[in-house]
């Protein structure tokens, strides 16, 4: 599974994997042989564009799909992690984390297109963006600097399993239910982070005294006009995706912030900070320049020993384990699916040449957190541009170059308040939720397992949390009912590895 959106141009009718990649030889009418398609230049011959039944022009144009597929991360990641501060004070600014995003989207779309030669986009990761904010910075109280040190020593890690082809074996290891499960996790975490920060839902104050930890709206109340822009969004981009209307999740961010702006020129709600009924974050409001010379100040801004000098080599370590497991799950079932979707999986099912985009997604940890943006993944968001016929690594370039673009009109972002995009998170958690008819619910020892894996993420904030939880519970469970056999010794030892990281306190508290 992915922790990353899907978009609303993925089809399941675009899946059409049949002759049109297969135009390499087949048998015509007058029972001639039809031979594989020949080059037309040295660009078809290097992308294979012809072999899998594409064009230049095609390419092209499912390169341009996907980057409006993909473009709403450049305004949602600075709402995640452009907005808090560490604990030192440090804000990381909405207009640095844009260009920096839209640096780090654009570097490696390309390096994908050209190494790996598929039409998978790759971007900062919303689920990853989020445990680097919530529980890096927020919960364990890194730095910025030391937070992204940790995911570039992640990706690290991640190359040398790739490398290794680990990180294959790992995968394949792993039951296809709790698969589903860690999907359906993600996707409820996602969505109850739009539903918080857009103000839908929200902690009741512990002086309350009440049983009931969270409320809906202010009060019990949603007649707020943030609130209202919010639900105006979900319903908006909820459209674009019943009409799979491709980039329909960044035209809906688009309109919500045109409305958001409109709403705050006529009531003048302001920031939650004066009025509780006000903006959460960014109150909209038109910035004084649409473009310029985008402000990468905060790249290359790491830190990669402090996190361990700050909270101990040991809890460094299963920080890094955390941000290495969530990376796990992620990219390679995303291309698995992406290349099934194109028709370029082989007999088994599995992409060919899946070590070879491994080792180039694991660099997008690396340069996402060189660049400060966080960790980048390969984004399932790619399916609109393979529905419109990608095929190859020239659309990916495509896609990388007009990210590079984008980061000349990061200013335009600044303007977006988080209740025009959280509306995407609710409907990325919706899409997510269909992963949950693959889990045999008929069968207890796996019910368990994949219940606390969904349940657990939403409800501690953390993803890590769920898989952990879901993994020991799997385990036991499995043994309970006799099928000690048919586990995997890979999952004994992560199992195990969660059991330390559940201790840590009291394990650093006995070392003390």
């Amino acid at each position: 599974m992915s922790d990353q959106p899907a978009s609303a141009g993925s089809t399941s009718g675009s899946t059409k994997v049949t002759a049109d990649a297969a135009a390499t030889e087949t048998a015509d009418t007058t029972g001639t042989n039809t031979t594989r398609s020949e080059p037309q230049s040295g660009l078809d011959r290097f992308f294979h564009i012809s072999e899998r039944g594409s064009s230049v022009g095609t390419e092209i144009r499912g390169g341009v799909v996907t980057f409006f597929a993909m473009a709403y991360i450049v305004l949602l990641n600075p709402l995640i992690i452009g907005t808090g501060e560490d604990v030192n004070g440090t804000i990381l600014g909405v207009p640095q984390v844009a260009a920096a995003t839209a640096l780090v989207a654009g570097v490696m779309c390309i390096l994908f297109g050209v190494v790996a030669n598929y039409p998978f986009g790759i971007a900062a990761g919303l689920g990853l963006n989020t445990l680097v904010a919530v529980t890096l910075v927020g919960t364990e109280g890194l730095t910025w600097a030391e937070a992204m040190g940790l995911v570039v020593i992640d990706g690290i890690v991640i190359v040398i399993l790739a490398v290794s082809g680990f990180r294959t074996a790992v995968f394949r290891a792993i039951p296809a239910s709790m698969k589903a499960a860690i999907g359906v996790g993600i996707g409820l975490f996602i969505a109850m982070i739009g539903f918080v920060d857009a103000g839908f839902v929200r902690r009741i104050p512990d002086a309350a005294m009440t049983t009931v930890p969270v409320q809906l709206g202010n009060g019990g109340s949603i007649a707020t006009w943030p609130t209202v822009v919010f639900i105006l969004g979900l319903f908006i981009c909820g459209f674009m995706v019943t009409r799979k209307i491709p980039g329909g999740l960044f035209i809906g961010i688009v309109l919500n912030t045109i409305i958001a702006l409109i709403v705050e020129a006529v009531v003048g709600a302001g920031s939650s900070a004066e009025d509780p009924s006000g903006w959460s974050l960014a109150v909209p409001s038109l910035p004084e320049s649409l473009g310029g010379v985008p402000d990468l100040s905060i790249v290359g801004n790491i830190d990669l020993i402090g996190a361990f000098a700050r909270v101990g080599g040991i809890t460094a370590t299963l920080l890094v384990f955390t941000l290495v497991l969530a990376n796990f799950f992620d990219a390679m079932g995303t291309m698995t699916a992406l290349g099934r979707q194109a028709g370029l999986n082989d007999e088994r099912g599995e992409l060919p040449n899946m070590k070879k985009a491994l080792v180039v997604e694991g660099c997008g940890a690396i340069a996402g957190g060189l660049g400060s943006a966080s960790s980048a993944t390969v984004y399932v968001d790619s399916s609109a541009g393979i529905a419109d016929g990608a095929r190859t690594g020239l659309a990916n370039i495509v896609t990388g170059l007009l990210f590079l673009a984008a980061m000349f009109f990061t200013p335009l972002y600044e303007m977006v308040p988080i209740e025009a995009a959280a509306p995407v998170l609710v409907i990325v958690g919706a899409l997510m939720m269909m992963q949950i008819t693959e889990i045999d619910w008929d069968k207890f020892h796996i019910a368990l397992p994949s219940f606390l894996t969904i349940v657990v993420m939403p409800f501690t904030y953390s993803i890590a949390n769920g898989i952990g939880v879901g993994f020991i519970a799997f385990t036991l469970m499995s043994l309970f009912a006799g099928k000690a056999r048919e586990i995997h010794w890979i999952m004994w030892l992560i199992s195990a590895l969660f059991v330390v990281f559940f201790t840590v306190d009291p394990i650093l508290a006995a070392l003390a």
